[in-house]
């Protein structure tokens, strides 16, 4: 099901001018205290305001207002003149940031939002309002305000964006896109204004009641705009997404007399576009990290599959190989009448790839041929390899990098006794023991009761007084005993206790489960 995101940038031309020239402000008090900012235009011998910042905003200018009309609202007021073409290029430039990171399909949607078209995309991020949640942080750091929807259609994502106010992104689960409009006002289907105040005087001020009127009569008078937009946010009529790709970007585009329609068609044209693609980035001694595939379907859709590699790569049947295993997500419709191949991403080839023939090369083990497989099958983030960290904590002791990462770890102490498998989080126990350094005797876990048949221990650990999160903060005198134990049933696991045994200021006295032995 597709899935499309809106984002909302309410104030984007005084962000951007704020943020061009520096004036983001350090804090809330610092905020509310500098003058309101809006930028003009000129209009007949007088300036009228284009935008507003959110202060001017909130001390009732809004754009249309003539400047003298302003400055009555206001002691202090900063005026610009508005610049179009560069709120439009700032706002081009954002959207191939997050093309970058978020979705093949990204477009900006003048004269203060972005679409993002993220379907498929969320097993990136783990789920979709992880993507969302970590767009909106990354652009609200940016100093931008911002409002985001994600919705299945583009209609319902854009008018929930701006009509719904939250200080959060705003999840319309799928199906659910007819109600969540439903209550909206009819200018929130991107009417002309002209059309909008026509519908209040009869009566239409919420879209739920366009939905039940009869449609000749309001397509008689209002042309067929009107039912165009509410058949587009009620998903009966689709809404394309056009791309948008940067001008220097690696790319190769086959169009078709005939619309292509099997897997096999798509095949044949992803192994001459990467062939095509493989020609550009020699020329440039680069190599692809990323390649979106896009297929231009005849209704004007535009779907994209999208494909990673743990190192450069320029080699056809590789990459080729790695975009037909995702063929079968794609629908074409009533058929794909172009495809185009691009690399948003691309990094330079070391001397040892750029002589794919040497044999130093053919000797080494391909690991990055399985690994791009592999990550493209299950996902990015659940490949990776362990190395050590510089920690007294165990839970910190262990880090995750990328399969093919040159950043090396801290080395293995293996002296000390660490159990094959351990917790993400230590999990609280209930323990019988005696104090201050006895084992335990029983412990109960996850609700099933285990007794203590031999104990090694205790090993002491201190916390890290620099640290702020994790067990008890890691308050400056929070100690740990691990003991080694071994059940009757014949399991071994390691547990701690947290604080000496005797005083109260080295910890809570609370008994966890760490991890188990093989």
């Amino acid at each position: 099901m597709r899935r499309v995101v809106s984002v909302y940038l309410p104030h984007w031309s005084t962000d951007r001018l704020r943020r061009k020239t520096g004036n983001a402000p350090p804090d809330r008090a610092a905020a509310d205290a500098r003058p309101a900012l809006v930028t003009a235009i000129p209009d007949h011998g007088r300036r009228v305001i284009a935008a507003v910042d959110a202060r001017a905003r909130a001390l009732g200018i809004a754009a249309g207002m003539t400047v003298t009309k302003a400055r009555a609202f206001a002691d202090t007021i900063e005026v610009v003149d508005a610049d179009p073409a560069a709120d439009l290029d700032g706002l081009r430039r954002l959207a191939l940031w997050t093309g970058q990171r978020y979705s093949p399909i990204v477009a900006p949607d003048p004269p203060d939002g972005l679409w993002l078209d993220i379907t498929g995309c969320a097993s990136l991020f783990d789920s979709e309002r992880a993507l969302v949640k970590d767009l909106h942080r990354r652009i609200a750091a940016f100093g931008v305000a911002v409002q985001i929807a994600v919705a299945d259609t583009a209609g319902c994502a854009h008018a929930v964006a701006r009509y719904v106010p939250a200080g959060r992104p705003v999840t319309i689960e799928p199906g659910e896109h007819r109600k969540a409009i439903a209550l909206l006002p009819a200018a929130a289907l991107r009417l002309e204004p002209g059309v909008v105040d026509a519908l209040r005087k009869l009566g239409f001020d919420r879209i739920e009641q366009l939905i039940g009127a009869p449609r000749a009569p309001l397509a008689k008078r209002f042309g067929r705009a009107l039912y165009r937009r509410l058949d587009q946010a009620l998903g009966l009529v689709r809404e394309p997404i056009e791309p948008i790709f940067p001008d220097q970007l690696p790319r190769a585009h086959r169009g078709f007399v005939e619309p292509l329609l099997t897997a096999d068609a798509f095949a044949h044209v992803i192994a001459d576009l990467t062939r095509d693609l493989a020609g550009q980035l020699t020329r440039e001694g680069q190599g692809a990290r990323r390649l979106d595939c896009h297929f231009h379907r005849v209704d004007g859709q535009v779907q994209a599959i999208r494909v990673g590699t743990a190192t450069p790569s320029r080699e056809p049947a590789h990459l080729a190989k790695l975009l037909r295993a995702k063929i079968e997500t794609v629908d074409p419709g009533l058929g794909v009448e172009a495809m185009t191949l691009v690399a948003p991403l691309v990094d330079l080839l070391d001397p040892v790839q750029r002589e794919g023939l040497a044999d130093a090369a053919r000797q080494r083990p391909d690991l990055a041929t399985l690994i791009d497989a592999l990550a493209n099958r299950f996902g990015q983030r659940q490949l990776y390899r362990t190395v050590g960290r510089a920690s007294a904590m165990p839970e910190r002791s262990i880090g995750a990098v990328p399969a093919l990462a040159t950043t090396g770890g801290q080395a293995w102490n293996s002296d000390l006794p660490r159990p094959s498998r351990m917790l993400a989080a230590p999990e609280a126990i209930d323990v019988t023991a005696m104090l201050p350094d006895h084992p335990p005797a029983m412990f109960i876990w996850r609700r099933k009761r285990y007794r203590v048949a031999q104990a090694d221990g205790p090993e002491r650990l201190h916390g890290e007084w620099w640290r702020e999160q994790g067990i008890e903060a890691d308050r400056p005198f929070t100690v740990r005993d691990y003991f080694q134990v071994e059940t009757t049933s014949g399991g071994r696991y390691w547990i701690f206790r947290l604080g000496d045994g005797e005083n109260p200021a080295t910890g809570s006295m609370r008994w966890f489960l760490h991890g188990a032995f093989a």
